[in-house]
């Protein structure tokens, strides 16, 4: 299968513009336009992705998991039980990959770089929004360069933003060590997608959502609202879990340090450090209706979309 020979022969620390555009066919199998439906007819169905920029469809009873803006207060009031209202998706909506190849994206100590991992989920992602017919546009950003791309048609759309992802500056470690910010530059990639993006579009971000704070929260929150949002948060499993009792070397560019974890505390106030920041973003996520999905580099990241996606996602 390409898709296994491009994740066993390719770099785990950066990407090739060859490598993305192959992943065109196996991209087809994604079901971007919807979440938990697995049987499809083409050219009509109802996707639990609920825009602005849809048509409504039909009324149906209030089920878990519905989101409460979209209950039919009309039809609620004449029954005695809740209803919600299903859309029908206009065609050619707009879709927006954000992928974050800041510096402390560049990454792993197992699999590949959660910047490759990024990447390659972009880049099928990209090719499953062309695949259905969507335009496609998006951000890519890192520590100093954010590239917006505007939405458009068609398979040059798609080549356009995978070249963006190859060939960004920041995959260069000399150009990722100039006064990296994480809180400011995640901040300059909310606020230029705040500008671009339309209402009823489909907004993916793919981050480790680091430096994600108050001031970024607040603009997407205000993006919900009206756009269907897909967050999909990369991280390395020793994020997760700190390592055994040990010393470790940790290499960056030409730079090298060594870190000691005997302190039996350090660890406790690590892992509960990292435990507290997702739970506050999976909090985020729940209150504005923001589905998110969790992968991490060790995972083959093609086959951790596409089981995500045939599911609803949290």
């Amino acid at each position: 299968m390409v898709r296994t020979e491009i994740l066993s022969n390719s770099s785990p620390i950066r990407v090739s513009q060859k490598d993305l555009i192959a992943l065109s066919t196996t991209a087809k199998v994604i079901p971007l336009d919807a979440v938990n439906i697995r049987s499809l007819q083409a050219g009509s169905y109802i996707s639990p992705f609920k825009g602005r920029g849809m048509e409504f469809d039909e009324s149906r009873p209030y089920q878990p998991g519905d989101d409460p803006r979209n209950i039919d207060w009309r039809v609620t009031a004449r029954s005695n039980q809740a209803y919600t209202k299903l859309y029908r998706e206009e065609r050619e909506r707009p879709v927006y990959v954000i992928t974050d190849l800041r510096d402390n994206m560049h990454f792993a100590t197992r699999g590949r770089f959660k910047s490759v991992t990024a990447s390659y989920l972009a880049s099928c992602l990209a090719w499953a929004a062309h695949h259905r017919g969507d335009r496609l546009g998006g951000i890519i950003f890192g520590n100093n360069v954010c590239t917006e791309i505007r939405p458009k048609m068609g398979r040059r759309a798609v080549l356009r933003y995978l070249h963006s992802i190859a060939e960004h500056p920041d995959w260069n470690p000399s150009h990722a060590m100039e006064h990296p910010n994480q809180y400011e530059s995640f901040l300059k990639a909310i606020t230029a997608l705040r500008r671009v993006v339309r209402p009823g579009s489909l907004v993916i971000i793919i981050s480790d959502f680091l430096g994600f704070r108050q001031m970024c929260n607040a603009m997407l929150a205000k993006l919900s609202q009206h756009n269907e949002l897909l967050t999909i948060s990369v991280n390395d499993p020793i994020e997760m879990n700190p390592p055994p009792p040990g010393t470790y070397r940790l290499v960056c560019g030409d730079h090298e340090r060594s870190i000691e974890t005997y302190s039996r505390q350090a660890r406790d106030e690590y892992a509960a450090e990292f435990n507290q920041r997702k739970r506050e973003l999976s909090s985020f996520f729940r209150r504005y209706g923001i589905h998110n999905i969790s992968i991490t580099t060790d995972q083959d990241p093609i086959d951790a979309i596409i089981n995500s996606l045939g599911r609803h996602v949290n």
